[in-house]
C-alpha cells in the first residue's frame, strides 16, 4: 500500500471519529441521572488525557528536533495565542460551536503533521493517527451535545455536518505530505504550534469542564486517556 493511500485511510478514520462520537452522544437520558453527568465529565476527561498523551509523547518530542530554544518558544506561545484568540471571539460572539472550532483546530495541524511524518516514520504516523482519533472521538461527542444544547441545528444536520468535516482530515494529510514532508523545520514547528494551542485547551477549556465535584470517574478518565496513548506508543512505536 502506498504512503498516499495509507495516510488517507488513517486520516479519513481519525476524522470519522468525530461522527462516530456525536452518534454515541445521540444515546441521552441515561438513568440515573447522575450517572449521565458523571459520564459526560468522565468523557471529556478521557479526551484530555489522550490530548496531553499526544503534547508529551509525540508532538513536543518530534517537534523539537533541530530547532533552536527561540523557534520551539516562538512555535508553542504562537499556538497557544491562536487558541487564545479563538476563545475570545467564541465567547464574544456567544456561539454554541466552541468545542467544535477547538477540535477542528487541533485536527488540522496534526493530520498535516500526520501526513508529513508517514513516509520517513511510519510508526510516528500511525501513532498519531491512533491519539487523533481517539482525542476527536471524546470531541465529537462532547461538541455534539453542545450544539444541539444551542437549538439551531437539527440533529440530523449536525452529523452530516460532522461527516463533511471528517474530509478536512485527509485534505490536511495530503497537504503536510506534499508540502512539509521536505521540509522538517516547518513541520516540527506545526507540531509544537499544535502543542501550544492543545494545552492552552486543556488547562482553559478541558479541565474545568471536565472536574465534577465528589465524583471520582472524571479524573480517572483523564488517567485511562494518557493510559491509552502510552500503551499505543508502547505497542506501535516500540
Amino acid at each position: 500500500m502506498s504512503d498516499i493511500v495509507e495516510i488517507i485511510l488513517w486520516t479519513s478514520l481519525a476524522g470519522l471519529a468525530m461522527p462516530f462520537g456525536a452518534l454515541i452522544a445521540r444515546f441521552e437520558h441515561i438513568q440515573p441521572r447522575w450517572l449521565e453527568e458523571e459520564l459526560r465529565h468522565a468523557v471529556i476527561a478521557f479526551g484530555g488525557g489522550v490530548l496531553l498523551c499526544a503534547v508529551a509523547l509525540v508532538l513536543v518530542p518530534e517537534g523539537v528536533r533541530g530547532l533552536s530554544p527561540f523557534l520551539v518558544i516562538v512555535a508553542m506561545m504562537s499556538g497557544g495565542g491562536v487558541f487564545l484568540f479563538l476563545d475570545e471571539f467564541l465567547n464574544r460572539h456567544k456561539t454554541p460551536a466552541s468545542q467544535l472550532v477547538a477540535m477542528l483546530s487541533d485536527f488540522i495541524p496534526e493530520a498535516m503533521a500526520l501526513g508529513a511524518t508517514f513516509a520517513a516514520e511510519r510508526s510516528i504516523g500511525l501513532l498519531l493517527a491512533l491519539l487523533i482519533a481517539s482525542q476527536n472521538l471524546p470531541e465529537g461527542f462532547n461538541s455534539y451535545r453542545e450544539l444541539v444544547a444551542g437549538g439551531r441545528i437539527s440533529k440530523a444536520k449536525i452529523i452530516i455536518g460532522f461527516l463533511l468535516l471528517a474530509v478536512a482530515g485527509p485534505l490536511a494529510g495530503i497537504a503536510g505530505w506534499l508540502f512539509l514532508s521536505s521540509h522538517p523545520d516547518a513541520l516540527h514547528f506545526i507540531m509544537l504550534f499544535a502543542a501550544g494551542g492543545i494545552l492552552y485547551l486543556m488547562f482553559q477549556d478541558i479541565a474545568p469542564q471536565a472536574k465534577l465535584e465528589r465524583r471520582w470517574a472524571p479524573a480517572l478518565g483523564a488517567v485511562a486517556g494518557f493510559l491509552f496513548g502510552l500503551i499505543g506508543q508502547m505497542l506501535i512505536v516500540g
